[in-house]
């Protein structure tokens, strides 16, 4: 490579991480993105006040880990993941990944982005990037909100896993910040979803609706045993297998199989997006 290609290439690299950090930069200056999140990290609040104040599940009812909460106040994390999964996670990231291209769109300003330094194929990466940087952003916050106040309000010591082994908490909240991975993994193939979606409309409702409602249907489907066949193939089949992270060996099968599924969604969803926003006339 001569010294003038080395030159091209530095700053089309700089350009890139510069475009990154501002989008990213946009995303959590943005209220909405902060509402997102403070909703996320009340679910976890709700649930450990609620225990508190009725002193636990005395039936056997309600999501996983919750009777264990008065115990041990790291199954707060635990039992809030077990909640925001099938529903509140898929809604925001639906929200986020729906306004990728389409919130650009409404607000006139997507015609100035796909010009260089940007381009279009750059703008694509650059906006999934973001969105599955809120995934694990995400994550975390119900995990941390979860483990704070499950230490405010309950005792702290060794958990004892799904295989019946007990950890000492530094491991048990490692293998916590594991779960976030897993979930954050999980999110990705919907990531895609929505962005393909957000490169159809100039409508962000639209797309962000498109996104969760396609969430929705898929847990529908995978929860119907006459189309066994087909749940291995869904998105949102194996959004509950960090469970064999609580095990003890940790099983990483479930692991595996999420991220080859999640990769397939993104390859084929991304190839779509990338047909249609490349093809596009873009008139705002």
């Amino acid at each position: 490579m001569s010294s003038s290609d080395t030159l091209t290439v530095l700053p089309r690299r700089t350009a890139g991480w510069s475009l990154l950090w501002s989008e990213l930069s946009v995303l959590f200056r943005r209220w909405r993105t902060w509402a997102l999140l403070a909703a996320l990290a009340a679910v976890p609040i709700l649930i450990a006040v609620a225990v508190r104040l009725t002193g636990g599940s005395r039936s056997g009812r309600g999501p996983q880990f919750l009777d264990q909460i008065t115990a041990n106040g790291l199954f707060v994390g635990f039992t809030a993941l077990v909640v925001c999964v099938p529903l509140f996670l898929p809604l925001t990231v639906g929200v986020v990944a729906g306004d990728t291209i389409a919130g650009e769109a409404s607000h006139g300003t997507l015609r100035y982005l796909v010009i260089a330094p940007a381009g279009r194929l750059r703008l694509l990466a650059i906006k999934y990037a973001g969105a599955a940087t809120f995934c694990l952003v995400a994550a975390l916050v119900v995990i941390l909100a979860g483990s704070a106040i499950g230490a405010t309000l309950f005792p702290i010591g060794p958990v004892t896993l799904l295989s019946g082994t007990v950890v000492s908490v530094g491991e048990a909240f490692l293998r916590l910040l594991a779960i976030a991975a897993f979930v954050t993994v999980s999110l990705l193939g919907l990531c895609a979803i929505g962005l393909f979606f957000s490169t159809l409309t100039d409508v962000p409702v639209g797309a962000m609706a498109a996104t969760i409602v396609l969430s929705v249907v898929s847990q529908v489907l995978d929860q119907l045993p006459q189309l066994d066949a087909l749940h291995p193939w869904l998105f949102s089949h194996y959004w509950f297998g960090f469970a064999d992270l609580l095990r003890d060996p940790i099983s990483w099968d479930s692991f595996g199989s999420n991220a080859l599924l999640q990769l397939g969604y993104i390859a084929v969803f991304g190839a779509l997006a990338i047909g249609r926003f490349t093809t596009k006339d873009i008139l705002s």
